[in-house]
C-alpha cells in the first residue's frame, strides 16, 4: 500500500468521524457504550463498585480490541491475550469467549461506532481482600466502547513523526514485582514518565529497566531500526499485538527482527525509530531528547511498515464485521 492509499484511508475515517458527531444526538451510545452486570448503559453513565478488589487494590487485567471501519481488528489474539494475562494473575473470565466475542460485538453495534477502542476488564470481584481460592471466588468482568483514540495522531504528526525521550526519573515496574506481560491498568510509572517527557518538552516518554536497556512506553511498544534490522526489547514490556504486525510484516518483507535486550545506547545510534500501539498503529519518532533521528525524517523502514500495517486492516483472515442494524 502505497502513501496515497493510506492518506485515503485516514480521509475516510475523518468522513466517519464526522458521521459519529451527527449520529450522537439520536443515540444515546455514539460517545460510548459500556456493559456492567448485564446491562448496557452510556459509558458516562457507567459505575462500578467501590468494594471491587479491582479498584481498591489492583487486582485485575484488561485487554482492548479495535474497531475500525466496522471489523475488530485481530479480535481473537486480544482475546486469547485477555485469557494468557488472567491465566497468569489467576483470574477467570466469567463467560465464554463466544459468548464475550458476541457480546462485544453486540455492545459495538448498538452504539454505532465504525472507530472504536472496546476494552475488556477483568477483576477479582467483590471479595475480601485476603480471599485468594479462585475456585470459590466469581470475577467480575467489565466492558465498554468508545471512540477510536490516536496515542500519535494520523495524519500530519505520524507523516512528520513525534518527539519522545528516554526517562531519567523513572524506570519501568520491575517484572520481579508486576509481570509486564499481563496487561494492567497499574499505570503509575507510566504516568510519571509521561509527566516527565511533558517538562522536557516532548511527547512519548521511553521507560527503561534501571539498567540500561530500554523495555516501552504507556500503552506502546518501542521498535528501533538500525542498518535494516529492527531491534525491539524482550523483556519488560507488553507482547503487543500491533508489535507482532511488525514481525510479520517483517518476515514477508525480508527484513530482520532482533527482539532481545536493547540498550538505551542504541536508540541514540540508530537510523529509525517508531512506536507501536493498538490505539494508533506504528508511530514514527524523529527527535529524542531533543535531537533528530534520521535527520529529522520519518525513515524507508517506518513508511513500509505503517503502509503495510494499514493495510492488514482489510485483510479478511484479520478481521471480524459488526453486524450494525442501520
Amino acid at each position: 500500500m502505497d502513501a496515497v492509499a493510506l492518506n485515503t484511508i485516514f480521509r475516510a475515517y475523518d468522513d466517519r468521524l464526522a458521521e459519529l458527531d451527527a449520529s450522537a444526538s439520536t443515540n444515546p451510545y455514539a460517545r460510548g457504550i459500556a456493559w456492567i452486570a448485564g446491562e448496557y448503559v452510556p459509558l458516562h453513565e457507567a459505575r462500578v463498585p467501590l468494594v471491587d478488589q479491582g479498584f481498591l487494590h489492583g487486582y485485575q487485567t484488561y485487554d482492548a480490541p479495535a474497531v475500525w471501519d466496522g471489523q475488530f481488528f485481530r479480535l481473537d489474539d486480544h482475546i486469547a491475550r485477555l485469557e494468557a494475562s488472567c491465566a497468569r494473575l489467576r483470574l477467570r473470565l466469567p463467560i465464554s469467549r463466544e459468548e464475550l466475542k458476541r457480546l462485544l460485538a453486540e455492545m459495538v453495534a448498538k452504539s454505532g461506532l465504525r472507530d472504536a477502542l472496546a476494552e475488556m476488564i477483568v477483576t477479582k470481584g467483590i471479595v475480601d481482600t485476603r480471599q485468594l481460592a479462585s475456585d470459590t471466588v466469581i470475577n467480575n468482568l467489565y466492558m465498554f466502547a468508545k471512540p477510536y483514540s490516536w496515542v500519535m495522531r494520523h495524519g500530519m504528526q505520524q507523516t512528520t513523526g513525534g518527539s519522545a525521550i528516554v526517562a531519567r526519573t523513572v524506570r519501568r515496574v520491575p517484572p520481579g514485582a508486576i509481570d509486564p506481560t499481563a496487561k494492567s491498568l497499574q499505570w503509575g510509572d507510566l504516568v510519571r514518565a509521561m509527566f516527565e517527557a511533558q517538562d522536557r518538552g516532548a511527547t512519548y516518554a521511553m521507560l527503561t529497566d534501571g539498567d540500561g536497556n530500554l523495555t516501552e512506553g504507556p500503552a506502546f511498544n518501542i521498535l528501533l531500526v538500525n542498518d535494516g534490522v529492527i531491534y525491539t526489547p524482550d523483556r519488560g514490556c507488553l507482547k503487543g499485538i500491533t508489535r507482532e504486525c511488525v514481525f510479520e510484516i517483517a518476515k514477508y518483507s525480508g527484513l530482520t527482527v532482533r527482539c532481545e535486550v536493547v540498550p538505551v545506547d542504541m536508540a541514540y545510534h540508530c537510523d529509525e525509530i517508531f512506536l507501536s500501539s493498538t490505539a494508533g498503529g506504528i508511530m514514527p519518532i524523529t527527535s529524542l531528547d531533543g535531537q533528530a533521528v534520521n535527520g529529522g525524517e520519518v525513515g524507508p523502514v517506518t513508511k513500509m511498515v505503517m503502509s503495510e500495517y494499514w493495510a492488514m486492516h482489510y485483510d479478511s483472515k484479520y478481521r471480524l464485521e459488526v453486524k450494525y442494524t442501520d
